[in-house]
């Protein structure tokens, strides 16, 4: 799709989604909706957990203490924002940053899912220990999983699926900055690998049931920073 289509069709997207009642807790409780920032052209996509304060204000991902370091990170590497693409599996703040809901989850993935086939990256890095068990399907935590690629469909699209610490994680723990900017170091080769040839009948990733009470330790703290 060419970039002024996929412009156009994210525009549209996001005007859809803007006004969306489908968890009636979180639309009572939201000032705004936040879908996503970036380029829609983005061979590398974020996945974070949900927005938090400073991005229900705002209406935009990642622009907290978080953000801030994720941009050092994207530094590292000779990238910005404006070039990949940034969202939340959740487009709405919990209220009090309290853990999302299973049906928040569900009602939420098609809207994730619709990102990923319109921006149709190479990579995909979930940031945390919730995005990632999620778009794996699988409950292995971050600490187990971290800086390793994985090839995956995710809906009808094969990406390369790459999991990091959340920046939270590093604000808290100086070791975990460390790991951040030596899995953020991996990301330029693979991207430059290209996306992965994966079979029709690989298994598609779907959400899974995330327990976030099972999170790292050192996560926790994570939706206060956002």
């Amino acid at each position: 799709m060419a970039a002024e289509s996929r412009a156009s069709a994210e525009r549209a997207m996001r005007a859809e989604v803007i006004g969306c009642q489908r968890c009636l807790a979180l639309a009572e409780g939201r000032t705004q909706v936040v879908f996503g920032s970036g380029s829609v052209d983005a061979q590398l996509m974020f996945v974070g957990e949900a927005p938090g304060a400073t991005e229900d204000r705002e209406g935009l991902p990642f622009i907290g203490a978080s953000g801030k370091l994720l941009d050092q990170l994207l530094a590292t590497i000779a990238m910005s924002r404006d070039d990949v693409y940034i969202t939340n599996a959740l487009k709405c703040r919990p209220p009090d940053n309290r853990d999302p809901r299973k049906d928040e989850i569900a009602n939420c993935s098609e809207y994730l899912r619709r990102q990923v086939d319109l921006v149709e990256p190479t990579v995909v890095v979930t940031l945390g220990n919730f995005a990632t068990k999620l778009l794996r399907g699988d409950e292995t935590g971050i600490t187990e999983v971290h800086g390793q690629p994985e090839p995956l469909m995710l809906g009808g699209l094969g990406v390369w699926l790459f999991p990091v610490f959340h920046p939270a994680a590093a604000l808290y723990r100086r070791p975990n900055l460390e790991l951040l900017r030596e899995d953020f170091a991996k990301l330029p080769e693979l991207i430059k690998a290209g996306r992965p040839g994966l079979p029709a009948e690989s298994p598609c990733a779907a959400p899974a049931e995330v327990e976030v009470a099972d999170a790292d330790v050192d996560e926790r703290p994570q939706l206060d920073l956002f």
